[in-house]
């Protein structure tokens, strides 16, 4: 397999795993030069580099989903905890959890910077972020983790940032949560027909 057939196998094996042993198939430092390269390799708009990480590995990993606990039980309450109960213990149970931020300094100097396009950077920004979001899902899937996708920003944000000492104009835009999955890959998702999602226009191949 060569080219872009290495690339869109890796995709499409790239799944939402839930069942996840706080397990790692790699060393931590590999996993840390992974999300290196992620960092310096994934484009952003006008070269801003908006994108900030924050990687949680096995006990601090719990730290934060012990958070997500308390948030939730302070927000819903007791009663109402338990039916998502199993869920975040789900999520503790992995090896770790990338935190993907924007830097909002520098969205905001990029605004000033480039006044015609200003009204663009904050969404500039926000696809930064599902940029590398991608790569670090599709990345640690290959290595033989799984991996899903979590969104409990904003209502952790002032506890994960006093714990972990993040920056206050870093915004937390989602949350990777990845260990060794239990079990084989979830079924496929049913997709809409090719014709609804794309043309092409001068096709010659026909």
């Amino acid at each position: 397999m060569s080219g872009s057939s290495t690339l869109l196998a890796a995709l499409a094996g790239r799944r939402s795993y839930y069942a996840l042993r706080r397990e790692s198939p790699i060393p931590d430092s590999k996993i840390k030069s992974i999300l290196n390269q992620i960092v310096l390799q994934t484009p952003s708009a006008f070269n801003s580099q908006t994108t900030r990480i924050l990687v949680l590995l096995k006990q601090e990993h719990g730290k934060l989903w012990d958070i997500v606990k308390d948030s939730l039980l302070t927000r819903i309450g007791a009663e109402r905890y338990q039916k998502t109960a199993p869920k975040i213990d789900g999520f503790r149970a992995a090896y770790g959890t990338v935190l993907f931020y924007e830097d909002q300094t520098v969205v905001a100097d990029h605004k000033a910077k480039f006044a015609s396009y200003a009204e663009h950077f904050e969404a500039w920004s926000e696809q930064t972020s599902g940029m590398h979001q991608l790569i670090a899902w599709t990345a640690l899937e290959t290595e033989g983790f799984g991996a899903n996708l979590q969104h409990y920003n904003p209502i952790i944000d002032d506890k994960v940032a006093s714990t972990f000492e993040v920056p206050a104009q870093w915004k937390l835009r989602a949350q990777l949560v990845f260990g060794v999955p239990e079990g084989g890959p979830p079924p496929p998702k049913e997709k809409k027909p090719l014709e609804e999602l794309i043309r092409v226009v001068g096709d010659d191949s026909n």
